[in-house]
């Protein structure tokens, strides 16, 4: 029940981020534009994991045939490589609308916006694509006892009876490529930020800047936190149970998190709930 109920508060969560943001004209934004495709990301997270899981919960017997595993690895990878890009892209854009704001609405078009996230979903789905088709080609033999509530990467080559080295070597440039670069590029990007926002004399211009960055901030914070726990530090001293915990909350919890920071500490998509709301009352 609690699974069931996290499930809907984020899917309900997010697809409230999506809807007010393309009703709302005033959301209409590069910042916006990308909190959506980060709430995407989000829904296609949590529905690859938390359904089977609760299947696996109410049924007795608990299987899954090997080309599903692959294919739920598949899609789960796809969806986190796919947000750390744009977790990215939206550091960029904060640091164009600070840094550089006199340029920002020059640069930041609409078709530049566009060009961004679908880079960001394509590169994710192609180099994705790669390793689970080097997975697939894998010879796995027992055991077949997945000690998970959701296929891993890691303990699928744990089943392997053929050689793992190129499939190791894949996902080693996958984890560089797609989630320690754009990590370093966020911290690069907040490092130019905050030396801006320390430049402003102003203490009431700073209180306006700041806010703008700190919802993005908190969630990058909370995902990476989560996701470098699992696959940047290593492996010895982690019980399995450690493993389970820091799993379920950065499939589970930051899909539901990222909707609350971003509705709680943002005034602008408050109001836009507070419009929507009055305007569905008044009809109704």
């Amino acid at each position: 029940m609690v699974l069931l109920v996290i499930y809907c508060v984020t899917i309900c969560g997010n697809l409230l981020i999506i809807s007010l943001v393309s009703i709302s004209q005033q959301l209409h934004t590069p910042m916006y534009f990308f909190l959506t495709q980060v709430s995407i990301s989000d829904v296609i997270l949590i529905t690859v994991i938390v359904p089977n899981t609760l299947r696996f919960l109410l049924s007795e017997t608990r299987l899954m045939c090997l080309m599903c595993c692959i294919a739920q690895y598949n899609a789960f990878s796809f969806a986190i490589c796919s947000e750390c890009l744009l977790l990215t892209v939206m550091a960029f854009d904060r640091f164009l609308a600070i840094c550089i704001h006199l340029r920002y609405k020059s640069i930041m078009s609409f078709g530049f916006c566009t060009a961004l996230a679908s880079f960001s979903w394509i590169l994710s789905f192609i180099l994705i694509c790669i390793e689970t088709i080097t997975i697939s080609k894998l010879q796995f033999c027992g055991p077949n006892v997945v000690n998970h509530f959701f296929c891993d990467v890691y303990l699928l080559l744990q089943f392997a009876c053929t050689d793992i080295t190129i499939a190791q070597l894949e996902i080693t440039i996958l984890i560089v490529l797609l989630v320690v670069l754009p990590f370093i590029l966020i911290v690069i990007s907040y490092i130019c930020i905050i030396s801006s926002i320390l430049k402003i004399q102003s203490l009431t211009r700073r209180r306006k800047v700041f806010p703008t960055c700190s919802s993005h901030l908190t969630v990058v914070s909370i995902f990476y936190d989560t996701v470098s726990g699992i696959y940047m530090l290593p492996s010895k001293g982690k019980s399995l149970n450690m493993t389970r915990v820091l799993s379920l909350f950065y499939t589970v919890g930051t899909p539901l998190v990222n909707p609350v920071v971003y509705t709680l500490r943002n005034k602008e998509l408050s109001k836009a709930y507070q419009k929507m709301h009055s305007k569905v009352f008044d009809a109704t």
